[in-house]
């Protein structure tokens, strides 16, 4: 029963008969009182309604009903049930529980008694394990009851027996009184199918996994009734277990049962494989043990179909989630391999994935290539390259480029078939647009076409552009911009030169900026001044004409701080003249205006203005005698106002020193510094003398240079030039001014060494001789008696190779083709000067040098089986230097004026000699040049012809001996030369007596063989 839902035919009516209470409700109202009736997670409660119909409630949920009696409305309750009720606090519950069958032997059924009136307490039974949840439907108004309707409680000791009986022979349960109720239902029910769902009070239905809470009765207050459905807890392991804990632990398990029952899918069938679409087919979950009740209630399941291309075991994932048992995916890869599985969910629960079906799909044709990149251009034609595309599974073969013929109609034709990823179109018209589009072709069938692009073919030089036009002005700078020239295309490359002309400099237009921008921003220009522009645009054809002239002018600045003021005229004791000069740089405008502003005392620091105006003098009068003044001025222009000057100090009735003595040397003049010495002036002017002012300057400049400044009376002037005259003159200053200068003082410093030499020239006059040139330095005061030039081959390790008064010298004796490395020192009486910075020389390539390794090679060390050592002779040698030239080749000479030219090899065998003959042979290398010198001779002889065979015969012969006998061969060496014999004899079975030799100078030769053997056949 636990597995197995009852229909609602088999369950029994408590009817309104049955009062709830025998006694009056506590704390309630006997003439109406409220009943809520609490329906379990999982469960199904079914009551009739007013109209008479009946209402099916699953849950959780609470169903509020009234009652104007306290009696219980109509509950159907399964059979072998009967409703107990119990008060907890005044709270009153009806529990249905399970009540022993009756067992009749004959039939094997069970007959169901009415239940008795309830008395006014029933207690609890002490074993009711919770309804099974995987066989409840979730329903959410009337329908069906016959199939919403399902078993709430079961008792397994009463119908652990019964279950075959229950499974297959339902209806021997079935009583009278209970199939005419069924019936009577199924009629009410099938006339209830249209009642809207509005007027239906079942409250929602809720997820399996969602469970409600048990130990609250919902804001119930004391004094309500409440009626619960749900069976009583088991008290299983004595007290310590709460009815939660054991409702939780069986639904867990019901959860796991559920997980095993959607495990149970079948392999997925696969169909009509594409190559980018499948379908799939699979059948639902099946009970194991063929559970026909389970597959009888047609419940809905939700599949999730997964696939992974990364192999059985590899990451899969969800393509599609729905309830049918087929589907076709969708977007897959050409050529793939693919697994899929299925995996079954009901009420919030999963079982495993299905086992996996793997298949591959089919190839197509490629995937649209990208368009083709042009990779070069000229007036007639254009270069095209693209990219090979997804081949999906069969390899492309072809390619197919078409274009519009340059007429923009939209019309294409071929322009290239076959099987290289680039193709140059030829014979076009210059300036001129193509369009080009590109489809690939495979076993399989032609891609779709790629975007169209369009390229253009070069055309002549561009046209005049427009003038540019200003952005902004600036003080320093102006931001001008421009346009492209009309009618150019679009994708052609243009660059721009920006010309600028100062007529100040008189130097005409000159370049500003060369590039692809269409603007730019002139710096460092003058304030306020006027600048004309213009604009060439070129290609790779030529350049454009220059635009039209246009001129923009900068801003003004604002000016720089006038000079010191001075005094001008003399001071009296209660006036003075101030006067000064305008500032150098005015900012580009007229400066309008001069204020004069002056302090009384050394360190005030109010400023007062004594005058305003354009003129640059003042007469400072109303002065205290005996005081000191500090004044300063700022000009005003139209760019703004300047920086105030350097503020001067005057006091009356003081005026500036007299001039000084000519400052003189102190000791001798060194080559780069001399010590000077002066003493103060003769008239202080009345005030004491506060410092004094040091000028130089070279002989023959006008342009003096303060070198010292303080209240010293000496200094030391550095950093001069050695053998140079130099003018001084000196002035002194007290609080009124600076005095006049003194007379000059010309000085002249010792000589010292050159100066650094300019990098020498070095002219190669052949690939083993160099000519180096220098000029001179300057002397520094003293001659130079002596050049150094040091040569190497290495930049860091160089010798002298020559020292001289000369300014070149010729270096002879070099290795062709290297590097050497250079630099020239000047010398005087004073010392060395400076190198020169290092230069560098590459000697030209040359023939190559000899063979230095020339010998020949012995008989027992070549391999050549055509080798003769009579008629041939081999030698060897070692590759020379090949003078930066690679060696092409040998030319061998031997005997009498005899070559032989061979290739880039190391050995060579000279043949059709003459045998017992002397050669000389010598060598020389080959390169592009010419030919090397030879090398050294050696002498080779080669060896004689060998004699012909002798004839040999048996002069004598016994028993124990043979006499035998040769000669009359022909004899090819000089009498001199002595002949070896070998004898060699072997019997008729093969065997080998020891060779004898005999080295004698006759040509016939009787030898006495002595065998100790019996009679043998030699």
């Amino acid at each position: 029963m636990a597995e197995h839902p009852l229909p609602l035919d088999s369950t029994q009516l408590i009817n309104n008969e049955i009062p709830l209470l025998s006694t009056p409700v506590a704390n309630g109202d006997g003439a109406q009182q409220v009943i809520l009736v609490q329906v379990n997670p999982g469960e199904a409660f079914t009551i009739r309604r007013e109209d008479g119909q009946f209402q099916c409630i699953t849950g959780p949920a609470q169903v509020p009903m009234m009652s104007p009696n306290g009696s219980v409305p109509p509950i159907y309750v399964p059979p072998g049930y009967a409703p107990q009720v119990i008060e907890d606090n005044g709270v009153r519950r009806v529990v249905v529980v399970p009540q022993p069958p009756e067992f009749h032997p004959s039939n094997q059924t069970v007959m169901h008694r009415p239940p008795p009136p309830l008395p006014g307490f029933i207690p609890l039974p002490t074993m009711m394990p919770p309804p099974p949840r995987h066989v409840y439907s979730s329903v959410t108004g009337a329908g069906d009851m016959a199939n919403q309707y399902t078993s709430q409680y079961h008792t397994s000791q009463v119908y652990g027996d019964l279950d075959s009986a229950t499974t297959h022979g339902r209806s021997s349960f079935r009583d009278e009184r209970s199939s005419k109720t069924y019936e009577r239902l199924q009629k009410k029910l099938k006339d209830r199918h249209a009642v809207p769902k509005e007027k239906l009070s079942s409250p929602p239905s809720s997820p399996q996994k969602c469970h409600s809470p048990t130990n609250e009765h919902n804001g119930l207050v004391k004094g309500q009734n409440l009626i619960t459905t749900g069976t009583a807890m088991n008290m299983l392991k004595g007290d310590s277990c709460s009815p939660v804990d054991a409702e939780m632990q069986e639904k867990d398990e019901e959860t796991k049962e559920l997980e095993t029952f959607l495990s149970n899918l079948t392999k997925p069938i696969l169909s009509d494989i594409q190559a980018r679409t499948a379908v799939l087919t699979w059948s639902p979950p099946s009970d194991i043990n063929d559970d026909s009740n389970r597959n009888s209630t047609q419940e809905i399941y939700t599949y999730d179909v997964l696939i992974s291309s990364t192999g059985k075991d590899g990451k899969y994932k969800i393509v599609h989630t729905g309830e049918k048992n087929t589907v076709t995916l969708d977007d897959l890869r050409p050529a793939t391999d693919y697994h899929a599985r299925i995996q079954a969910e009901s009420n919030c629960t999963k079982g495993n994935p299905s086992e996996s079906v793997s298949f591959t799909t089919m190839s197509c044709e490629p995937d649209t290539p990208n368009h083709p990149r042009i990779i070069n251009r000229t007036k007639n034609s254009l270069s095209l390259q693209w990219k090979a595309s997804c081949d999906n599974g069969s390899k492309i073969h072809s390619y197919l480029l078409e274009w519009d013929e340059g007429k923009g109609n939209g019309e294409f034709c071929q322009c290239y078939y076959g099987q290289q990823k680039q193709f140059r179109i030829t014979k076009l018209s210059p300036a001129m647009g193509y369009t080009f589009r590109l489809a690939a072709k495979n076993d399989m069938g032609m891609s779709g076409f790629s975007e169209e692009v369009m390229y253009y073919t070069s055309g002549s030089a561009p046209s005049m552009p427009a003038s540019p036009t200003l952005i902004k002005a600036e003080v320093t700078s102006l931001s001008l911009q421009w346009s492209k020239p009309s009618g150019t295309p679009s994708d052609e490359g243009i660059s721009y030169v920006l010309e600028m002309e100062d007529e100040i400099s008189g130097y005409g237009f000159k370049p500003k900026y060369d590039g692809d921008d269409l603007m730019y921003m002139v710096k460092n220009l003058k304030r306020n001044t006027n600048y004309k522009f213009r604009v060439i645009a070129y290609n790779s054809e030529g350049k454009s004409s220059p635009s039209e002239v246009v001129e923009f002018a900068t801003c003004p600045d604002k000016p720089g701080a006038p000079s010191k003021p001075f005094v001008k005229g003399r001071i009296h004791a209660q006036n003075f003249k101030i006067s000064w000069d305008p500032p150098k740089d005015d900012g580009g405008a007229t400066v309008t205006t001069f204020i004069m502003e002056m302090s009384e005392g050394t360190s005030g620091n109010k400023w007062d203005m004594v005058y305003s105006g354009a003129a640059r003098e003042h007469l400072c009068d109303r002065l205290s005698p005996g005081c000191s003044y500090r004044l300063r001025v700022y000009c005003i222009s139209e760019g703004g106002k300047s920086a105030v000057s350097e503020a001067i100090m005057v006091q009356t009735p003081a005026v500036v020193p007299g001039p000084c003595l000519p400052p003189r040397p102190q000791g001798k003049p060194k080559a780069k510094e001399m010590q000077l010495r002066w003493g103060p002036p003769q008239l202080d002017g009345g005030s004491p003398v506060t410092f004094y002012s040091l000028e130089i300057c070279p002989v023959g400049s006008d342009e003096h240079k303060e070198v010292y400044q303080g209240s010293e009376v000496e200094c030391t002037v550095n950093n001069l030039l050695p053998g140079t005259t130099y003018s001084f003159r000196l002035r002194a200053a007290n609080k009124a001014g600076y005095g006049s200068y003194s007379e000059k003082c010309e000085i002249l410093t010792a000589p010292g060494p050159p100066d650094q030499c300019k990098p020498p020239q070095v002219t190669c006059r052949s690939a083993t001789c160099a000519l180096v040139h220098w000029k001179e330095p300057a002397n520094y005061g003293a001659e130079i008696t002596d050049y150094r030039l040091e040569w190497g081959g290495v930049q860091g390790c160089m010798q002298i190779c020559y020292c001289g008064p000369g300014f070149s010298h010729e270096i002879k004796g070099l290795s062709p083709a290297t590097v050497y490395y250079c630099r020239v020192q000047a010398v005087n009486v004073v010392g060395s000067g400076n190198f020169s910075e290092v230069v560098t020389c590459f000697t030209p390539a040359s023939v190559p040098a000899a063979v230095t390794c020339l010998w020949g090679v012995k008989e027992e060390g070549i391999e050549n089986p055509y080798y003769s050592p009579s008629t041939c002779l081999a030698i060897k040698w070692e590759k020379p230097c090949d003078h930066g030239s690679e060696i092409t080749g040998y030319s061998i000479e031997y005997g009498e004026k005899q070559f032989i030219s061979v290739g880039k090899i190391s050995d060579y065998i000279i043949e059709n000699l003459q045998p017992d003959t002397t050669y000389r042979i010598r060598i020389q290398a080959l390169n592009s040049l010419g030919a090397g010198p030879f090398s050294h001779t050696v002498k080779l002889m080669t060896k004689p012809f060998p004699p012909d065979p002798p004839r040999l015969e048996c002069a004598v012969y016994s028993h124990q001996s043979l006499k035998l006998k040769w000669g009359e061969g022909t004899v090819r060496t000089s009498t001199s030369d002595s002949i070896q014999y070998h004898l060699q004899m072997e019997d008729k079975n093969g065997r080998k007596a020891p060779k004898v030799t005999h080295k004698i100078s006759s040509a016939i030769l009787l030898f006495f063989l002595y065998c100790k053997v019996e009679t043998t056949s030699f």
